[in-house]
């Protein structure tokens, strides 16, 4: 378990809850082509939840952890460019 994990327990789950939220609406919009553009703006949210996780890991001295946020980063910037420029889905 994370070292922060037991000192923020609500925090924990606030994140939780938004990463899964970040999900599904990365998938589902896009998979189900009702307002697909509420994917680009989910990836948008992602993108800023993973810059705000990589602030907190480097407050807390953790920097060493934020190597899946950055990940995480590049993959919704990724889908929120390939969305808007590259492969646009059209709402039925």
């Amino acid at each position: 378990m994370l070292p922060w994990a037991l000192d923020n327990p609500g925090l924990l789950k606030f994140t939780g809850i938004v990463d899964l939220l970040g999900g599904i609406g990365i998938v589902l919009p896009a998979a189900l082509k009702i307002q697909p553009k509420l994917t680009v703006f989910a990836a948008y949210g992602t993108i800023a939840l993973m810059i705000a996780a990589s602030v907190f890991h480097i407050s807390r001295g953790e920097a060493s952890l934020i190597g899946m946020n950055i990940f995480f980063l590049v993959l919704a910037w990724f889908i929120a460019w390939g969305r808007t420029k590259k492969a646009p889905i059209l709402a039925k």
